[in-house]
């Protein structure tokens, strides 16, 4: 090894190592060697297991990271002269948390894992020079991170806006044509030649209960962006809680008989009279009832049960609790279920109907629900073993709501 080559490599360990003295970064020296790569080369590969730390000595590199699965690597940072990289997965005896790739044509200085083990074990300076680099790195990619972080969360805000927008006047423009068909479709049906025609009375007939369908799912939208306002304001009068279960229950009786379901209420004793929006609190109970009905198997079991807790702040409280045993949730839905339009598994494979096994929707009623519950200051969740279709293990959705409901004041606060 020439004296040059010794004077080169003592100079870039001087950059990279500031703390070190003339002895150290001469044992660092003897334990390297130059090499030169073409621009484009990677240096280190994201994910794999690789035992060479690197400086760079002449040229730039670009240092990358896959964030999101199917998109481009992000840029964390460009290195040049006397910059350190693959230091961190030596460390860590981790895989490569990066990829390095030169730029342009470029001459790095080379250290095995093993020698630089050794030189770290002997030299708490050069520890503590890591230790330094590494958290400035920390530091700045967070920042970057955060940066990008609220960039795109003001995107997604603005997204989410237009497309309540959207639905809100689709749902208006699609509601008045509705109520014409619906019209016109029954004073068709009181003619005496559509009673006395029966197969012109079943077309008729399924006319009108297509335009139910569509009706209800434009009364969703419509929900939703009412919900979805932050400015949405509540009625603060009693709530006949336990009487608006029985009845939504009886209003389900024709499905659950011919679907062969048990479908029952228990009511614990002491269970508060509440206040709050009562129509609101009716639309929450009604997408958990059709929600467990929709995932419960023809045969199986749904149990609807209050009783009184103390919420937030001690502050008196209903829980209402929807026990299916139906087909289950994985945990990785847990908290997706309750946002707009989301489905579980793949639409296509969706049954049609509003309250049949496995059946479709437009992914409104849980979000409906959530945004009621937010807007009494309650809370909604959901509990399940997991999906399973063999042995219907189920899933239980809690709705807590208060005695009295949140005041504005108190959602500033």
């Amino acid at each position: 090894m020439n004296e040059t080559s010794i004077h080169d490599k003592i100079s870039l360990l001087r950059i990279a190592f500031q703390g070190l003295d003339e002895d150290e970064l001469l044992e660092m020296a003897k334990m390297t060697e130059f090499h030169t790569y073409p621009p484009g080369h990677i240096l280190c590969h994201e994910g794999a297991y690789e035992d060479v730390l690197y400086i760079i000595a002449d040229g730039d590199v670009v240092v990358s990271k896959k964030i999101v699965e199917g998109e481009e690597e992000r840029i964390l940072r460009l290195s040049g002269r006397g910059e350190m990289v693959g230091e961190m997965a030596l460390i860590q005896h981790a895989p490569r948390a990066a990829t390095v790739r030169t730029t342009t044509r470029c001459t790095v200085l080379e250290m095995e894992k093993q020698d630089f083990e050794t030189i770290l074990s002997r030299s708490p300076r050069m520890a503590m020079d890591i230790i330094r680099i590494t958290l400035d790195r920390i530091r700045v990619n967070d920042q970057k991170m955060i940066a990008d972080l609220q960039r795109n969360n003001k995107v997604l805000r603005q997204l989410d806006r237009n497309k309540m927008e959207f639905i809100q006047v689709a749902a208006h423009e699609l509601r008045t044509p509705l109520t014409v068909l619906n019209g016109y479709i029954n004073v068709m049906r009181a003619f005496p030649e559509t009673r006395e025609n029966a197969e012109l009375n079943n077309v008729v007939e399924g006319i009108i209960k297509g335009t139910s369908r569509i009706h209800g799912v434009v009364n969703l939208m419509l929900d939703v962006t009412r919900i979805d306002n932050e400015t949405l304001k509540i009625a603060n009068v009693p709530v006949p809680l336990k009487r608006i279960i029985d009845d939504l229950l009886r209003s389900f009786e024709n499905v659950t008989t011919e679907r062969r379901l048990l479908v029952y209420a228990q009511h614990a004793e002491g269970v508060p009279n509440i206040n709050g929006d009562p129509a609101l609190i009716q639309k929450a109970l009604y997408h958990l009832i059709v929600n467990a009905i929709k995932f419960t198997p023809d045969g199986g079991r749904i149990i609807i049960t209050t009783r009184p807790i103390v919420i937030d702040y001690n502050k008196p409280g209903v829980e209402v609790a929807v026990r299916d045993r139906g087909i289950g949730l994985d945990a990785e839905h847990h908290d997706l279920v309750f946002e707009k339009f989301y489905q579980v598994g793949s639409v296509d494979i969706h049954s049609s109907g509003r309250t049949t096994f496995k059946g479709g929707g437009p992914g409104l009623g849980l979000a409906i629900v959530r945004g009621v519950a937010r807007a009494h200051g309650g809370r909604v969740w959901v509990e399940s073993a997991g999906h399973d279709e063999v042995n219907f293990t189920g899933s239980t959705f809690y709705l807590q709501l208060p005695v009295e409901p949140m005041q504005p004041e108190e959602e500033k606060t």
